[in-house]
């Protein structure tokens, strides 16, 4: 609960990925904060390196749609929209590769957002997802600078690893206060002797059991047109992805669809070529518990990686609230959840464990393992995340004056 002493508590001045464009971890956290905060949301960009791709023109001419029209107010992701809440889309160079790139973005990013931080009726708490903020810390009037580590960015596939690590050395040391999403993440020699509190990602169970605002679950008409059994991954497509596993579950299907449903961004060239397996755009999120519902078996065939030994997936908890048998990859993020599905370490163990659960469904016993996801909602997620950000509720990391680029901290 927010203590009610705090009538107007501070705004909160977030950067992070586009709002609206999928539910990512910190858009479920702040936008249950938006009743009891005036939020400042602001669109970055990544780091991904360029290639000459649709995906890559569309990603593009999303971010130049954005920047001719830089500031929305009251915008939210879907049907939602809050006065709270504004949306900026600031002007930024598309690389962070070198120093001479990392002071142009700090200088177009502090020229834009000053003006708008100087209206506010108080300095806000910064909030970053992604390490690109590092050289803002000190150049910005801002109350504390929080780092909410979602992911390893620099491990991620197709993005400047070098670039990222530099800027994340820099963040760490430099907030106020680092928030983690995983063990793995809490575990950084920047944060060595600091306390990282850890915040594992929530699930909204109302959404994945009832649909979105009292809505069904009717799947889309599009599934109707694939063979059963269907056997459903959803999310990025890229090279954290087991091709091994794919294929071997593949081979094992004498009927049924594999169906890969997300965003591609540049898979490994073999999965194009398995047997029944599928390939779609994402959907919208208030369209996931209807796909759901039209699969036999949620699937996450994620390979043995720096990366995903690191990550905390949302929907690993959104496939647990489905109701349906889940099937994945044993990582750290899912072996806390052994006893309410099935994970591999192996193709052939994936594929069997996937075609024993077409046979028999969700087991009684990992159905009553999940009743313990009630205490895995959103909302007590983002009020203790709201207790840690504000002022004085752990210790500070060490942060320096802003320094000149370069150098050391």
């Amino acid at each position: 609960m927010r203590d009610p002493s705090r009538a107007n508590p501070a705004p909160l001045f977030v950067f992070a990925d586009d709002w609206g464009r999928h539910p990512s971890s910190c858009q479920h956290l702040i936008g249950r904060l938006l009743d009891d905060r005036r939020v400042i949301w602001v669109n970055t960009i990544g780091t991904r390196t360029p290639r000459l791709d649709w995906a890559t023109a569309s990603r593009a001419g999303e971010k130049l749609a954005q920047w001719l029209s830089p500031r929305r107010r009251g915008a939210a992701g879907g049907e939602r929209s809050h006065p709270n809440l504004t949306v900026l889309n600031p002007r930024m160079w598309p690389s962070f590769a070198n120093p001479l790139a990392r002071w142009l973005n700090r200088e177009l990013l502090r020229k834009q957002l000053a003006a708008v931080i100087a209206g506010l009726p108080e300095p806000p708490i910064a909030i970053a997802t992604p390490p690109i903020v590092a050289d803002l810390v000190g150049a910005l009037p801002i109350r504390r600078w929080i780092y909410y580590r979602v992911d390893d960015f620099a491990e991620w596939p197709g993005l400047d690893g070098r670039a990222l690590r530099i800027m994340e050395d820099r963040l760490v040391e430099r907030v106020d206060q680092t928030i983690a999403a995983s063990e793995a993440l809490q575990d950084h020699p920047g944060l060595a002797g600091r306390h990282v509190p850890l915040l594992t990602h929530g699930v909204d169970l109302d959404h994945w059991r009832r649909g979105p605002e009292g809505k069904g679950t009717d799947p889309p008409d599009w599934m109707a047109t694939l063979e059963a059994p269907r056997i459903v991954f959803w999310g990025v497509v890229d090279r954290r992805m087991d091709v091994s596993f794919l294929k071997r579950l593949a081979e094992s299907l004498d009927r049924g669809t594999i169906v890969l449903l997300g965003p591609s961004s540049d898979p490994d060239p073999a999965i194009g070529s398995l047997p029944r397996v599928v390939s779609r755009l994402a959907v919208p999120y208030n369209d996931l518990p209807g796909v759901a519902q039209a699969a036999s078996a949620l699937i996450m065939p994620y390979a043995d990686l720096p990366v995903t030994r690191a990550m905390q997936p949302l929907k690993l908890k959104e496939y647990l609230a489905t109701g349906k048998p889940v099937v994945a990859r044993t990582l750290p993020s899912t072996r806390p959840w052994a006893d309410c599905l099935d994970l591999a370490d192996a193709p052939e163990e994936f594929a069997l464990a996937v075609m024993a659960r077409l046979k028999t469904g969700l087991p009684a016993s990992q159905d009553r393992a999940r009743e313990r996801l009630a205490g895995e909602g959103w909302e007590a997620k983002a009020r203790l995340f709201e207790s840690w950000i504000a002022d004085g509720t752990a210790p500070p990391s060490r942060r320096d004056a802003a320094l000149p680029l370069g150098a050391t901290s």
